[in-house]
Parts: C-alpha cells; sequence; structure tokens
C-alpha cells in the first residue's frame, strides 16, 4: 500500500481523537471551540490572485512579518491570505495586519479537506514557513502546479530522526516543493540527506535577525519601563516558559532579591491556558503577584508581574535589563533568543536549544548569550548581571552586535520568492 494513502487512512482512522483533543483544547482556551468549518476547508472562496502564507502559531507568524509586509510592499495588487493553527497565531495575525491580508485556519490533512480548501482558495504560491510538512496537502499542490517554498526552513538532528523513520513520506513531499530557503547550511544538509534535490535548496540566513523595531514600539517599551519602576529598578523577564521552568525562575527570583529587593520579575508562560495556574503558583510560592491584564503597575511592593496578555512580548523585551528564554531548562528545544538581542538584552537560556542551535552559538561566540544547566546556575547568573551593570552592559551589547551582523536574510528570501510569484 502507498505510504501517503496508509497515512490518509490512519489520519482518518484518528478523525475522532483529533476532535476529542480541540474539544479538551476548548475547555482551557475557549477559543479552540470556534470556526471549526475552516479546519475542513469551509473557507470564503478568493476573488482575484492570492498568495498563501502559511504560519503554525505566534513564533511562525511572527517571523513571518518581515516577509509578509514585504510582500504587501512590492506586489500591492496581490491579495495574501495567511492560515494558522492555533487561536494565539490567529490574534497575531489580525493585530499586525487587520484587513491588511485575508486569514483563516489551515485545513487539516485529510485529503478532501485539502481538496475542498484548494478549489476555494486557489492560491498561485504556497510559501511555508519554517518546518511545517503534511503530505497530503503538498501532493495536491505538487498535482495542481502550484510553488511551493519552505521559507526560513530548519530542521534540527532530532527532527531530521523523525523524519527519517518515516522516509516514504518524507522524500515525496521534499520532491514536491519547488524552493527552500534554509537557515542554515546544516538545516540544508539533513534536508538533503532526507532527499531534498541539491538544486531546490538556498541557504538564506534567518529571517527573524530581519526584525524591525518600529518607533511606536519602541515608546510602548519605554512607557512600559517608566510604568514598572524607571531605570532605577532592577527588572527581568522569563519569557515563553513552560511547565517545569516556572518553579526555577521563581526560584532564581528568590534569590536575587535576597540581594535586591526591589527587583521585579515579569514571568510570561509560553500558552495561554497556564496563566492561570502560573499566577496560582506564584501565589503559592508567596511572591507579591499582579497581573499585566489588570492594567495596573506594579507598585514598589509587587514582585512578579505576569505578562497574562498576547502581542506584548516583544515590548516587553526593550522594558526590562536583561531576558531568559524558555523552553530551555525542559527539552522543548527553546524559543526566541534573537527578539531580546535585538533590544540589545543580555540573553539567558537553559540547555536545550536545538531548536535555535545555530542563532544560541551565533550569540554565544559573541558573547550575548550565558547558557545556564538548571534553575541553580539561572539564579547565579541572574544575581551576578543584574547587580553588576557594567557586565551587563557589555553582554547587552554583544547580543546587540551578533542580532545586527546577521541581518539581510529577508532580502535573499524575496529574492528566491519573487520569481515565482504571480504577475
Amino acid at each position: 500500500m502507498p505510504a501517503r494513502l496508509l497515512y490518509s487512512l490512519l489520519l482518518y482512522l484518528l478523525l475522532p481523537a483529533i476532535l476529542l483533543r480541540l474539544c479538551w483544547r476548548a475547555l482551557r482556551a475557549p477559543a479552540y471551540a470556534r470556526r471549526w468549518g475552516e479546519r475542513f476547508g469551509h473557507v470564503t472562496p478568493a476573488g482575484r490572485p492570492l498568495v498563501w502564507v502559511h504560519a503554525v502559531s505566534v513564533g511562525e507568524t511572527l517571523a513571518a512579518v518581515p516577509l509578509i509586509r514585504r510582500l504587501l510592499h512590492d506586489h500591492p495588487d496581490i491579495r495574501l491570505l495567511v492560515t494558522t493553527t492555533t487561536p494565539t497565531g490567529s490574534e497575531r495575525v489580525r493585530a499586525q495586519f487587520g484587513a491588511q491580508v485575508a486569514h483563516c485556519y489551515a485545513p487539516y490533512d485529510f485529503p478532501h479537506t485539502v481538496r475542498r480548501f484548494l478549489n476555494r482558495v486557489q492560491p498561485a504560491l504556497l510559501i511555508v514557513m519554517e518546518t511545517e510538512l503534511w503530505p497530503n496537502l503538498l501532493h495536491a499542490c505538487a498535482r495542481r502546479g502550484i510553488p511551493v517554498v519552505l521559507a526560513n526552513a530548519r530542521l534540527s538532528a532530532r527532527s531530521a530522526a523523525g523524519y527519517a523513520r518515516v522516509r516514504a513520506l518524507t522524500t515525496p513531499m521534499l520532491a514536491s516543493l519547488t524552493r527552500v530557503a534554509a537557515q542554515t547550511s546544516a538545516d540544508g544538509e539533513r534536508l538533503q540527506a532526507l532527499g531534498l534535490a541539491g538544486d531546490k535548496l538556498c541557504v538564506t540566513g534567518n529571517i527573524k535577525f530581519d526584525l524591525e523595531l518600529a518607533d511606536e514600539l519602541r515608546q510602548r517599551a519605554a512607557a512600559l519601563r517608566a510604568a514598572w519602576g524607571g531605570p532605577g529598578r532592577p527588572i527581568w523577564l522569563a519569557a515563553s516558559t513552560h511547565a517545569g521552568e516556572d518553579e526555577a525562575v521563581l526560584a532564581a527570583h528568590r534569590a536575587l532579591l535576597a540581594r535586591r529587593a526591589d527587583a521585579l520579575l515579569v514571568l510570561v508562560p509560553r500558552h495561554p491556558e497556564r496563566f492561570d495556574g502560573v499566577h496560582a503558583l506564584c501565589r503559592r510560592e508567596g511572591f507579591a503577584t499582579l497581573r499585566h491584564s489588570q492594567g495596573q503597575p506594579p507598585g514598589p511592593d509587587t514582585q512578579v508581574l505576569l505578562g497574562d496578555t498576547m502581542g506584548e512580548l516583544l515590548a516587553f523585551c526593550g522594558a526590562v535589563d536583561l531576558a531568559f528564554v524558555g523552553g530551555s531548562l525542559v527539552p522543548v528545544g527553546g524559543h526566541n533568543l534573537i527578539e531580546p538581542a535585538a533590544w540589545g538584552q543580555p540573553v539567558l537560556s537553559g540547555p536545550h536549544l536545538f531548536n535555535f542551535a545555530e542563532a544560541a552559538a551565533l550569540l554565544d561566540a559573541g558573547g550575548g548569550l550565558r547558557i545556564c544547566a538548571d534553575g541553580e546556575a539561572l539564579a547565579a547568573a541572574v544575581t551576578k548581571l543584574l547587580c553588576d551593570p557594567g557586565r551587563r552592559a557589555a553582554m547587552g551589547a554583544a547580543a546587540h552586535a551578533v542580532a545586527e551582523a546577521n541581518r539581510g536574510a529577508l532580502d535573499r528570501l524575496r529574492d528566491l520568492i519573487d520569481p515565482l510569484y504571480p504577475r
């Protein structure tokens, strides 16, 4: 039996579990209970030439923002559709672009769902962010002659090993791609080892380095800093934390408070459904905690500010003295190290950085990143840096220098995409 047919049959058998998972997620995040029709291809038909950009969630959406802005500027006559798979990604698209782009959820990879979606949308080009590969979708695009670009592609050694175990599915998927813009040569080599043709590959760098910090964003960050206590108060950010990390972060903050009683921790869990649980944890651990969503500035006695709103993390990065990036003390693979570096902040992380290995290596070599083996090492690093302004400033300047030196991927990606753009 052909691998893709077997995959499709298994997918149909799993449909009840997929629906149950949606219901379960809706209990914690009610937005998952809405717009189910879009996930099965029931979307509004497009009325003119359309380019489809697919990003999974918040991280991929934010990575795609500079590219989408460039495409809107260069091709104002072409309509853009941006899809995500999560409500948080959907909120980011709407917040960033409003009515400038169309938006819906991406279809599940059932053959009939993909067929219905493509019949209604009729994209002239599909741009997939990072490594979101689906067998039926790519097969259907290839049959219809729709070019597919895998943009800002990354593939860790762990993910490559997983794809290698299903090579009968992986090789046809890679053959269906028109162009691949890889972040690093290592990513490209792993994709080629799985069957990607060399003439389809271009190493363009990581477009996350092309982050633009607009004046409005800088003003927002300055306003936050002033509201949180101004330049005299030591403030650090724990961004995108996962279960198992919050306790270590709070322990590090407790150690800092022993040296600087006025210190403030801005704690931002990765997933909104964890906001309430992390708030309860902070209170249970005895910290004077304020939720940012309450709209009140933290007082001098506030020890933890819980970042329980969406879309403000980038501004938070500019309002603090240093940033710890989560998903790294637990084996998630890390999150975006570049955002705090672009602000000139010292960057701290745990050891699990396989999703951002190249950016981590560059920042580490340049002196802008401190990798902490565990919570105890994190506590020592936070305390040392926040009690030593000179060391902190030097490390922040080094992080900023690395971020600036690695810009340019967006131009290379645009040059790769442009010949495929509908005219």
